[in-house]
């Protein structure tokens, strides 16, 4: 099993990396959400999943260990792949991703490229209770360690229910505006304000 790649970025695309470990590249799969991550990266660490089929063996690779986890587990969904999943993970945040489920948001997860209504009720009906107990035991698979305020702020938007692109554009106005502010909480209200 691979846990990690890290090495330098010899070619970059939204969808796919070649990472020189080495001297030996590696082909490996991404998400929109990891290159949006790694583009301006020369070099970087990938956590790794090794998906083997009988016709192929497939190396996806995933910025963190949240969108590591939700690919895993929406792999375990029946009818959900690997493609599927990536697409998944192309089109939200894997926080995003566990908020829809929780709070049983169908459409939000329909909106999702692949994704139609069947596929969406399973997502929730499979997904729902292990995300409950991963609560009840405080663990989240959206936890990250180094948040920024702008990410915070960001979280704090989407789940209020302000689309993600809307949010960022606030965000980024209120600190065009004001780039020296550092108050998390006076960022989220000159946002909201700026909607």
């Amino acid at each position: 099993m691979i846990a990690y790649l890290n090495g330098k970025l010899s070619y970059k695309s939204p969808a796919m990396v070649h990472l020189d470990v080495q001297g030996v590249g590696y082909e490996v799969q991404i998400s929109l959400n990891t290159y949006s991550r790694i583009q301006a990266l020369e070099s970087c660490k990938l956590l790794a999943y090794l998906h083997i089929k009988e016709d192929a063996h497939t190396l996806y690779g995933f910025f963190d260990e949240a969108e590591r986890s939700m690919f895993l587990l929406l792999m375990g969904v029946s009818g959900i792949g690997a493609n599927t999943a990536r697409m998944m993970l192309s089109s939200l945040q894997p926080e995003d991703i566990q908020r829809a489920i929780t709070m049983e948001n169908e459409k939000m997860l329909e909106s999702i490229k692949g994704i139609g209504a069947k596929t969406a009720k399973r997502l929730i009906l499979e997904l729902k209770d292990k995300f409950k107990k991963q609560k009840d035991i405080g663990y989240q698979i959206s936890v990250t360690s180094n948040n920024t305020m702008q990410e915070d702020a960001l979280n704090a938007l989407v789940t209020l229910g302000i689309a993600r692109n809307v949010a960022e554009q606030a965000i980024s106005k209120v600190l065009k505006a004001e780039p020296l502010l550092e108050d998390l909480e006076g960022l989220i209200k000159k946002s909201l304000k700026g909607l």
